[in-house]
């Protein structure tokens, strides 16, 4: 079955291709996912300009979840550009 086409499932889908962006997003830890920082920046920038565009129009579960999002992308992203 298929997951529902809510807002929730954007975040996600935007989070995950942030986090294989950013060298987290394989299954394995002995395969190595290339980083992209320009294209996890990207991902994150379509986030905030999610958060931006539907402001007022969100549940508070919606608002929490993207917050919550954001704050560990951002600190995630930090992190592995300190590392390069």
């Amino acid at each position: 079955m298929a997951p529902e086409a809510d807002l929730a499932a954007l975040f996600l889908l935007l989070a995950n291709s942030a986090l294989f962006q950013l060298g987290e997003g394989t299954e394995t830890a002995a395969e190595a996912a290339p980083v992209d920082l320009a294209q996890a920046q990207f991902s994150i920038d379509l986030l905030r300009l999610l958060r931006e565009k539907t402001e007022g129009h969100r549940s508070p579960d919606e608002s929490r979840l993207l917050e919550g999002i954001l704050y560990d992308l951002e600190m995630r992203f930090v992190r592995a550009a300190r590392s390069r």
